[in-house]
């Protein structure tokens, strides 16, 4: 990937971080099923330290 593609991934995953962060404080404000987006949340963090790795090696 280019630098680009990597900046720009490394953008819609913290977009997705943050949006999955809001609807866990929400699930766990109506007392809802929190674990799934807390899942997503573990996943999303792994993704986003890989892409900024490669975006080390890139740069």
């Amino acid at each position: 990937m280019t630098k680009e593609q990597l900046e720009a991934k490394l953008d819609e995953l913290k977009s997705d971080y943050v949006r999955i962060q809001e609807d866990l404080e929400k699930l766990v404000f109506v007392g809802g099923r929190e674990s799934s987006a807390e899942e997503q949340l573990i996943r999303l963090e792994k993704e986003i330290a890989e892409v900024r790795e490669q975006l080390e090696e890139v740069e």
